[in-house]
Formats: C-alpha cells, sequence, structure tokens
C-alpha cells in the first residue's frame, strides 16, 4: 500500500474475484461483508520538562464475516492478499454450514460526510508539535508557583475503511481523530493534588493546536488542581446528588447505555429486557444515541457494517421506545439496524454499541437545582468507574465535587464515589436542567475486549438517594 487513497479492492484485491470469495463464504450465510482497513496514528507526550514519548504506528487488514442466525463465522488478516482472503473464506464458511440461508438486504446508501477526509498526522511538522508542547508546558508553570509538573499529550489518527458488500457495492468512510490532554500537578505546605482537561473529535488538528484554545485548557486544568488543593475528605451515606452538564453524562452512559443495546436484550442479559414501552425512568427523561452530529468524537458517516448512522431516540419521556442496533442483531429481533454495528478495528467483529449516547434538557434552571439540594454532593467531574453492563452497577470517582447544605455550594470533597445501578438512578431523577452540553471529546467505551471512541452529554440532573462513598460520615 501507498499514502494514497485506500482502495484495496482496486489495489490489493481482483474486485470481481474479492466478491465472487465473499458470495462463496456467504452460500447460506443471512450477511456478511468484507471489512478492510487502514490506520495511522501518531501520538506525543511531554511530561515534566520533557519529550517523555513519541509514536506512531501504521496498520492494515482486512476481517470478512459470515453470520447465519445467532452465528458468526469471522476470520482476519493483516496480510492484504488474495491468498489470505481464500484462507478466512475457508475459515468463516465453518460457522455457516451446509443448510440454506436468505440473505439479508444490504444497508441503504448516503452521501452524506459528517467530518473531514484529511490526515490529521499530516496536519503540522513535527517539530512544530514539539514546539507547542514546550509551550503549554512553559505557560501553564507561568500560571502559578504552585504548579511542580506540567504533562500535556497530542494524538492524532486517520482510520480509512472500506466495505464489501455481498450485492457487490464498495462503502467506503475515512475518519479523523485528534485529541489535545493537559495534566497539572500543584504542590503546597507539602500536598499536592492534579487537575486534567482535554478534548478533540473528529477535525483536523488547527483548532486544537491554536494558542486560544490550549491556554484555556491549560488554565482549566490548573483550577481543577487548585480546587483540589483545598478539598476536604468526602461524606458518606445515602444522599441526593446534582450531576453538573456535560462530561458527568459518562455515568449514565456506562450505567444505562449498555443496558440498551440489542445484543443484552436480545438474550435477556440487561435490566430493560423486555420492558419495550414501560416506563423505566423519570417523566421528562429523554435519552438518546445519535452518531450523525458533525465532528464529534462518537460520530459516524455510516457504521462498520455500511449501515449509515442515526438519530435514535432511546428513552421517550421516560418510556422504553428503542435499542441501539447492529444487523445481526436488528434481524434476530425483527427491527431495523440503527447505524450501531461498530468494532474496534478490522480483527473484531461489529457488535451494537453506543456512538454520542445523552440526555435532553429540561426546563428547569441549574441554579435553582443546587439550590434545592438540601444536603448532599454537587459532582461535576469524574474519573475512573467500574460498571457491570449486565446490571448496571456502577461505582464512579469524581474528580470535582462539592459539598452542599441547604442550597450552598460548600467546600470542595475529595475521595469521592457514586454508587447505585442505572435503571435505579434514571428513576431517582428529580430536576432535569435546560442546560445540555456534550463533553469536550474524550470519551472511549469497552465492551466485549473491544474499545471504540464515543461521546456523552447531559443537563444538570438532581439525582435522589444515591450511595456516596467517601473518607468521612456525616
Amino acid at each position: 500500500m501507498t499514502d494514497s487513497a485506500f482502495r484495496p479492492f482496486e489495489t490489493a484485491f481482483d474486485a470481481d474475484a474479492a466478491l465472487r470469495q465473499l458470495r462463496t463464504a456467504l452460500a447460506g450465510a443471512e450477511d456478511g461483508e468484507i471489512f478492510c482497513e487502514r490506520r495511522r496514528a501518531e501520538g506525543l507526550t511531554y511530561d515534566d520538562g520533557r519529550l517523555r514519548s513519541a509514536s506512531y504506528d501504521a496498520s492494515e487488514g482486512f476481517g470478512l464475516r459470515a453470520v447465519k442466525g445467532e452465528t458468526t463465522g469471522y476470520a482476519h488478516s493483516t496480510e492484504m492478499t488474495e491468498a489470505a482472503l481464500g484462507r478466512a473464506v475457508e475459515t468463516a464458511r465453518l460457522a455457516v454450514g451446509d443448510g440454506g440461508g436468505t440473505l439479508a438486504v444490504g444497508p441503504k446508501a448516503t452521501n452524506r460526510r459528517l467530518y473531514t477526509d484529511s490526515d490529521p498526522v499530516a496536519g503540522a511538522p513535527f517539530a512544530v508539535k514539539l514546539d507547542m508542547l514546550k509551550e503549554i508546558d512553559a505557560f501553564a508553570r507561568a500560571l502559578d508557583p504552585r504548579v511542580v509538573q506540567v504533562s500535556a499529550t497530542l494524538a492524532a489518527s486517520l482510520q480509512e475503511v472500506e466495505i464489501l458488500r455481498p450485492d457487490g457495492r464498495i462503502l467506503r468512510d475515512v475518519r479523523p481523530m485528534t485529541r489535545l490532554n493537559i495534566g497539572i500537578i500543584v504542590e503546597e505546605n507539602g500536598r499536592r493534588e492534579s487537575g486534567g482537561m482535554g478534548g478533540g473529535g473528529r477535525a483536523g488538528l488547527a483548532a486544537l493546536m491554536e494558542r486560544s484554545h490550549w491556554e484555556a485548557v491549560a488554565r482549566e486544568a490548573l483550577r481543577i488542581a487548585l480546587v483540589n488543593l483545598r478539598a476536604e475528605p468526602a461524606p458518606a451515606g445515602v444522599m441526593d446528588v446534582v450531576l453538573g452538564a456535560g462530561w458527568p453524562g459518562i455515568l449514565l452512559h456506562e450505567a444505562v447505555g449498555h443496558g440498551l443495546e440489542g445484543d443484552l436484550n436480545r438474550k435477556r442479559s440487561s435490566a430493560f429486557a423486555g420492558l419495550m414501552g414501560q416506563r423505566v425512568a423519570a417523566p421528562g427523561v429523554t435519552v438518546l444515541d445519535d452518531g450523525t452530529i458533525p465532528d464529534r468524537r462518537g460520530s459516524l458517516s455510516i457504521d462498520d457494517e455500511g449501515t449509515p448512522s442515526a438519530r435514535n431516540v432511546l428513552i421517550e419521556d421516560g418510556i422504553l421506545v428503542g435499542f441501539m442496533q447492529d444487523r445481526q442483531n436488528a434481524r434476530l429481533m425483527g427491527v431495523e439496524p440503527t447505524g450501531n454495528g461498530r468494532r474496534q478495528s478490522h480483527a473484531h467483529a461489529p457488535m451494537p454499541r453506543m456512538t454520542n449516547t445523552y440526555m435532553l434538557g429540561g426546563d428547569a434552571d441549574p441554579e435553582v437545582i443546587v439550590a434545592d439540594l438540601k444536603d448532599g454532593i454537587y459532582a461535576v467531574g469524574f474519573g475512573g468507574g467500574q460498571v457491570d453492563i449486565t446490571s448496571g452497577k456502577f461505582v464512579f470517582s469524581c474528580t470535582e465535587a462539592y459539598r452542599v447544605r441547604n442550597g450552598r455550594i460548600g467546600a470542595p470533597v475529595k475521595g469521592a464515589t457514586l454508587i447505585g445501578d442505572g435503571a435505579t438512578a434514571l428513576q431517582k431523577i428529580r430536576a432535569i436542567g435546560n442546560d445540555m452540553t456534550l463533553d469536550p471529546g474524550i470519551g472511549n467505551c469497552g465492551k466485549a475486549g473491544q474499545w471504540v471512541p464515543v461521546g456523552v452529554g447531559q443537563p444538570t440532573l438532581m439525582i435522589g438517594g444515591l450511595t456516596v462513598g467517601g473518607a468521612a460520615t456525616g
């Protein structure tokens, strides 16, 4: 392969021969495709005054899938040759067997493009990127004498995909991704605390490398670090919690989103299985998964099966109205695919996955929501968490949170964790703000060993009776 346009069915394979091979693999099957991928990625990390790491990775390969009922035959290779394709056909056919099957109708075509196809890895010379990271380090250190360490990471990648369908159509997508993260550690009187901020999306490097942008990111990282420097031990107990707008949507994404994916509901291993058309959340709660938002981290012009992404309503005014579907689960459940068939790479078979999952805003003033909190926690930033995607039970750690008493925001608290389960949390939402915000573009989601980029969002929310784990009582 060269750095020219990615066209494996014109360059690596003979297109007609590849189609014949695919049809051989799918004889008696119900669905399948050849998914070809080329990916390039670069990352630079400037940490503690020096270039800590610089990486560049390039890979390519294909995956061939044959689907029949609930069975999937999948073979993949980094060897883009007709011989490797022939071996993949033999492997994938083992899952199909000799019985008859009718091929499903292929995905609808689309000319929609939600993001640029320019290569962000080539968006600026290496030396320019490194100089910017050095400038970030110097700028952040000059902001406050308490800054003792700065870490800045710039990452860019380009994924090119080409999908051959058994009807002979070739579907293509070119997917850029960029991200800038800044972390700051401050120290005062022997106490050290950290703060971080970042973001990006499916766009070029130009906006992220603007000085006005990275200065704002650095200032926000410092603000969070200084807030944590004066944080007190978090309380523990069952209490009402107000979640801030934007990135705190990661809690509902993890605790609720996976439960709304089609495969878990078909297998009845989701807390929402069998509840279609029933109330699963408080009135006013509307949750969507939308892969059509331009330039967003979780957006896709087409998913990894070739289905155009969509704006899918999952919960409407508290009522469960839809699940996220790939082609296999949609067919088995008798519904239409929703453009949520995603895979980490050519080495993985697709499955139903989220794109940009968020809750619509309500009509409450966020300040009034906080003022109505009598005794609880106001959580505006989240770090790591653990979620059982079957039950929706979660434990999330707060990176920025405050104690609230009688509607007044008090001291920041450290060590707060939120514990609960998604289905119950949805029912306990008491107020929905009018400030729905999407996250800055930092989300990744794991499922069955596969990781994909995602987006989240929500308005300010009050949730009643969450368990708060902390270091203090009362």
